[in-house]
């Protein structure tokens, strides 16, 4: 999000506005020093922003939340200081594959019922995160609910010049925990015909908290030479063109900026249908659909694509480049402020 705040920074600096940020820490590396930011301290972000403008008696204009739960007592406690500042609400949360337990989903019905009023817009990432709002939170009937994609930096990534046809080679690029599904694609190998499973690697960009779980998983099933993990990369940018396909085998997401990056770079990418992932697949056009959990489904797709019964052939980096630019979240961001 970085890039973006400095991007959006510059864009609404441009228009006339003051704009101060409230950070969980006093960030001064590269744009980063031009802000006025305030940070936490020892408080909650949203303890600090209410002291400061209390303090301060600043009348807000907006005020935009990032990565803040929706629908909490601190948005009516900003309608308390500020009668008249609109506020928006961006939501980048996945959630569950199976959903929420039921005292969660009862408490949400009850937060949406009680301060889901003081939020004039809720922001979804996705067209799936607007609809998981709506359920959430039940009363939104004077509340306006918009989706602004996330974008990428599309120039930054080096392009797959061209794709092999039969023994592809395929990357993962994610942290490491249990939702990413990573178990899955290991299953997936295990199933493959043996002449298969003596030639394919797959290399794991991403580091995280079940890396011990899943090499314990390659030693049960034998598949130490299938796995390589190659640990977090600080340039994938540059990595995702060395690589035929991507593999995505995720429970849970609200929209993968790793979808976004592999096809910027020209790679096509094997997911699950969980979260935005089919507002940006399309099965059979820039990358494969299969369910979640259904790693013999994975194998399948996995297993034609090695023996060149099924592939992608067209630039699947076009579409990422016309409206998942950087430039594009932006804009559509700063039209959140007329």
């Amino acid at each position: 999000m970085d890039y973006f705040f400095w991007r959006f920074q510059e864009a609404i600096v441009y228009d006339g506005w003051n704009v101060v940020w409230f950070f969980p820490n006093d960030a001064k590396f590269k744009e980063y020093s031009k802000f006025t930011i305030i940070s936490l301290g020892n408080d909650s972000i949203e303890e600090v922003f209410i002291k400061y403008t209390d303090e301060k008696k600043i009348e807000w204009d907006y005020v935009v939340t990032h990565f803040i739960e929706l629908c909490i007592p601190f948005f009516k406690s900003i309608k308390r200081l500020n009668t008249k500042v609109k506020i928006i609400a961006v939501d980048h949360n996945p959630r569950p594959l199976e959903g929420f337990l039921l005292k969660k989903k009862i408490k949400k019905i009850i937060k949406g019922y009680l301060y889901s009023k003081y939020i004039d817009v809720f922001v979804g990432v996705s067209h799936y995160t607007v609809k998981e709002i709506k359920y959430d939170f039940r009363f939104l009937k004077k509340s306006e609910l918009k989706v602004v994609y996330n974008g990428i930096q599309t120039d930054k990534f080096s392009k797959r010049v061209n794709r092999k046809k039969s023994e592809p080679s395929f990357l993962v690029a994610c942290h490491l925990r249990e939702s990413k599904g990573i178990q899955d694609l290991i299953h997936a190998v295990y199933l493959l015909p043996i002449t298969i499973k003596e030639k394919i690697c797959i290399d794991i960009y991403g580091d995280g908290p079940y890396k011990l779980e899943l090499l314990e998983l390659c030693e049960k099933l034998k598949l130490k030479n299938n796995f390589n993990f190659k640990g977090s990369a600080a340039n994938l940018y540059e990595i995702y063109a060395l690589y035929d396909y991507l593999l995505q085998p995720t429970h849970m997401e609200c929209f993968s900026l790793s979808i976004l990056e592999s096809l910027s770079a020209n790679v096509p990418v094997i997911t699950t249908p969980v979260g935005g992932n089919e507002e940006v697949i399309k099965h059979g056009s820039n990358g494969y659909i299969f369910p979640t959990k259904d790693y013999k489904k994975l194998a399948e797709i996995i297993e034609g694509l090695f023996l060149g019964k099924i592939g992608i052939i067209e630039d699947v980096s076009t579409k990422i480049e016309n409206e998942f630019s950087i430039e594009k979240m932006v804009e559509n961001h700063v039209k959140l402020l007329k």
